[in-house]
């Protein structure tokens, strides 16, 4: 029974991690159908490419630095307990891989491929792992400091601060560092020149993509059989709705809101979703959804930070949101299950935005002034495709010229 027991959360594990892999494909489908045509080869090379670079540096330094686990073993001794500590590592793997996905949508159409490979390279390798650690782990008595302070540990079961804010947050950095597209505002007036989304179809699968796989992310974070809650799919499912019909009424029917508003429901219910009401899930989904509407418009339209596919409100205010409603919507007086505080959730919530503003200007700063980390004028017009991959995304067999 015990190895049976031990097979069950092994495969259970092995198949979050495929769900949340699968994810990643939402994620490039929704930079692709985003962005202008002529950046659409490199959306979905980028995030490939940086899937790759996150995998080698979560292996070898990252993990480690979380959970003060190697796999410089043998291989008999990796395969103990049916490799159920591999499996650990593929699922938490997708998820500190989401960090670079997570930037690549803000920081798309004018960024050079390789610094940003690098960029993702030593995110994944040292500042993600160390407040993961941090939070899921307990690294440097992190939680008994929170406990004490705030009365209970910060409560972040699938991420919404610790993978969602977090990338959401270097990627405000990123963005800022690179500055504004070519042709994006108008020099002379407060016009706005609109960069439409290049496929509304590849957008929206995209987007399909990364809500069933966000049923592994959230349901498969209990990583074992026994842990597995009917709760968490319930509240995922109703703060996807609460956003979904929340963007669609505040952004007025336009397709990108209405596409992007479950996800931003799904990233604020993370942190939460095993402790609130089904009811509270809603409310906080559709908070979710209004706050990426209104924050979408306002970078772009009265800040001018030109965040491509408004990943910083996505990710990283929703992700902030969701981390402090899961201290309101997770007490008992709102039908929740208890054991949170809101103080703790704001303490935690804070620490990490703090972490990754300060990754975020300093990685990039780093590179802007020693490699640079935007494409020149020249390759930016013509198009990161044909700039960087010497293809389009209508024929391979196009080269600059």
């Amino acid at each position: 029974m015990e190895s049976l027991q031990s097979g069950a959360d092994t495969l259970f594990v092995l198949m979050g991690a495929i769900l949340v892999l699968w994810m990643h494909a939402g994620f490039a489908f929704l930079e692709v159908g985003t962005v202008r045509e002529k950046n659409q080869v490199n959306a979905l090379v980028k995030i490939f490419s940086d899937f790759g670079a996150s995998a080698l540096a979560y292996f070898f330094v990252g993990y480690s630095i979380a959970y003060g686990v190697d796999f410089f073993r043998p291989a008999s001794e990796l395969a103990e307990s049916n490799g159920y500590e591999l499996v650990k590592f593929f699922f938490l793997l997708t998820f500190a891989a989401a960090i670079p996905a997570i930037i690549s949508g803000g920081i798309a159409e004018r960024a050079r491929f390789y610094p940003q490979l690098f960029a993702s390279l030593i995110i994944v390798a040292f500042a993600y792992p160390f407040f993961e650690g941090l939070v899921w782990n307990g690294n440097a008595g992190f939680q008994d400091i929170v406990e004490r302070i705030g009365g209970a540990p910060f409560h972040d079961f699938a991420g919404s601060v610790v993978v969602h804010a977090f990338g959401g947050w270097i990627a405000l950095g990123a963005v800022i560092l690179l500055g504004v597209r070519k042709g994006r505002y108008s020099s002379d007036s407060n016009v706005v020149l609109a960069h439409p989304p290049s496929s509304i179809p590849f957008l929206a699968l995209g987007a399909w993509i990364l809500t069933v796989g966000w049923f592994g992310f959230n349901v498969m974070s209990a990583q074992e059989v026994g842990g597995i809650s009917g709760l968490v799919a319930m509240n995922s499912l109703m703060a996807m709705v609460g956003g979904l019909l929340a963007a669609l009424i505040a952004g007025k029917n336009d397709p990108g809101f209405v596409h992007n508003g479950p996800l931003a429901g799904l990233v604020a219910v993370c942190a939460g979703s095993d402790i609130m009401h089904p009811i509270g899930s809603l409310i906080v989904g559709a908070v979710a959804g209004v706050l990426f509407v209104w924050l979408f418009m306002l970078a772009q339209n009265r800040l001018r930070v030109d965040d491509v596919l408004g990943v910083w409100p996505l990710h990283g205010v929703c992700g902030a949101w969701g981390g402090i409603a899961a201290g309101i919507f997770g007490t008992e007086a709102l039908g929740g299950i208890g054991g949170v505080t809101l103080l703790s959730q704001l303490i935690g919530t804070v620490a990490g935005i703090t972490i990754a503003l300060l990754t975020g200007f300093g990685v990039y700063g780093v590179l802007k002034l020693t490699v640079g980390i935007r494409l020149d004028e020249e390759a930016e017009y013509r198009g990161a495709d044909l700039s960087i991959h010497k293809v389009s995304s209508t024929s391979a067999l196009d080269t600059a010229r």
